[in-house]
């Protein structure tokens, strides 16, 4: 885009246009592969067993893949940076809109404090008497740095830190293929890890439901490609091209990596019960590389996941921040969240979405790790929530189209499996947030304080679903009166 041009958005209030394909590709895969992988992937492995995870992460790469496809169709047509908030207020109610929209704005308000808080854990591994203060305070204010500059800045940043952790994906996948051949290592350990005593099929079906919504929680991030639409050069294209990337490309890093796991770690070694942001050395990742030789890789994948952390509450920061710019240029949050820099950067948002991040700190006040973990509880049902919203979004997107004479050929981008794939994505998210309490149920930690932790978001989002609708009187919108132009 033309410096002329991007002034004048910048001119009329608006949002600046600059993010390429190959950022929005990247700020998408990148918001998916980070410490679910490289740290969950083991603990599905030894709860239900090779088989179990591999099936577990297949069901939700399918219905993430239909979700994308749903928000890909509608961010091609209608590329606005509120994403499913707009969405949702547009074709379903606009309490729904609302309440979508705080519901992601303090998901991701959340998360950049728990990412803060478990960057600064991650540093101990080389400096374990530092100051988790000095350090929360230091990365915060880069993910802050970062996304002041411009939102240019915030893709180019976005799409090293994801070029780190693809690269650090292939490498071992790579390396893990020549172990089980044969070619690297001290043995060929071939395929019978995979059949070894209740393997490939540990632990039944309730084993399996509870990696199964363990993947659901890796996938989240996949959505920031909706809300960075209102700022690529040209979402027509590009919004199409980084959803048909993002879900093979995520669907083969994670089955792979998964299956060479699975392939050179037996799913009863006690190593994969152990890991954590503060237990790095026993990451399957550094496992496996440390078997093929690689005497550096703990080192390595701490650094590795550092970025990945890092890069998490980036794009966290990135994301809250344009959905309350958005929410305040529809009306839903104080007018004053509406200003922009001389760089299209909405930094009254982002103060206030940073500030947000320094419950980080904490951590420091509580204990290293505890802070960590209920904040990450708390943040963890509102992702599903969202995707609930996408699909039926989508779902009266579309009717609303047919309805109002428009041509399925018009749409840039248009979803296949339609009904069929946001109904499924919906049955499928819903039996999420209902299980979310299963682990601790099923691993005997149930406590009170626990499952208010896990369940925290969804009386939240009722509250302000109904709160605004009862205040303003909304209602569904009907399929004539939906609105598809950029007002």
């Amino acid at each position: 885009m033309s410096n002329q041009s991007s002034q004048k958005k910048q001119g009329n209030g608006q949002l600046v246009r600059g993010l390429k394909a190959r950022h929005m590709t990247m700020i998408s895969l990148g918001g998916s592969i980070g410490t679910g992988l490289f740290l969950a992937s083991g603990g599905a492995i030894h709860n239900a067993g090779p088989g179990g995870a591999l099936l577990a992460y297949a069901a939700i790469g399918f219905m993430v893949y239909f979700l994308m496809t749903s928000l890909g169709e509608m961010a091609a047509y209608m590329p606005v940076s509120g994403s499913f908030s707009t969405y949702a207020g547009r074709f379903v109610d606009p309490a729904l809109g609302f309440a979508l929209g705080w519901n992601y704005w303090f998901n991701w308000a959340i998360t950049i404090a728990a990412e803060t808080s478990a960057a600064s854990l991650i540093v101990k591994y080389w400096l374990p008497e530092s100051s988790t203060l000095l350090w929360s305070a230091l990365f915060l204010g880069i993910m802050v740095f970062i996304n002041y500059l411009s939102v240019r800045s915030f893709g180019e940043s976005e799409y090293w830190f994801s070029m780190i952790k693809v690269v650090t994906v292939i490498v071992f996948i790579v390396v893990g293929l020549l172990m089980i051949a044969g070619i690297m290592g001290n043995n060929a350990p071939g395929l019978h890890r995979l059949t070894e005593g209740d393997a490939p099929f540990h632990g039944g079906f309730l084993a399996m439901l509870g990696v199964f919504m363990a993947a659901g929680f890796s996938f989240q991030g996949t959505e920031l490609i909706g809300v960075s639409a209102g700022e690529s050069e040209d979402p027509a294209r590009n919004v199409p091209r980084a959803v048909k990337q993002i879900f093979w490309r995520i669907l083969l890093f994670y089955i792979m990596a998964i299956f060479v796991i699975g392939a050179l770690i037996s799913y009863n070694d006690p190593m994969l019960l152990n890991v954590s942001v503060t237990n790095i050395a026993v990451s399957p990742f550094t496992i496996v590389f440390e078997r093929a030789g690689f005497a550096f890789a703990a080192s390595v994948m701490n650094a590795i996941i550092l970025t990945s952390v890092l890069s998490a509450g980036s794009s966290g920061l990135y994301a809250s921040t344009r959905m309350l710019w958005v929410l305040a240029k529809e009306g839903k949050a104080p007018g004053w969240l509406r200003y922009l820099n001389r760089g299209g950067v909405p930094v009254a948002a982002l103060a206030v979405t940073a500030a947000i991040g320094m419950l980080a700190f904490l951590a420091s006040l509580f204990g290293d790790g505890v802070v960590y973990v209920w904040l990450l509880n708390a943040s963890g049902m509102c992702g599903f929530i969202v995707w609930l919203g996408i699909s039926i979004s989508h779902y009266r997107f579309r009717k609303a189209f047919v309805a109002q004479g428009h041509r399925l050929d018009e749409l840039p981008y248009r979803a296949r499996w339609f009904p069929f794939g946001p109904i499924v994505a919906f049955f499928i998210c819903s039996i999420v947030i209902v299980g979310q309490g299963y682990s601790m149920i099923r691993d005997g930690s149930f406590n009170i304080y626990g499952l208010i932790a896990t369940y925290i978001g969804l009386p939240i989002f009722i509250a302000v679903y109904v709160g605004y609708k009862v205040k303003y009187r909304t209602r569904v919108v009907p399929l004539e009166q939906c609105r598809f132009g950029d007002d």
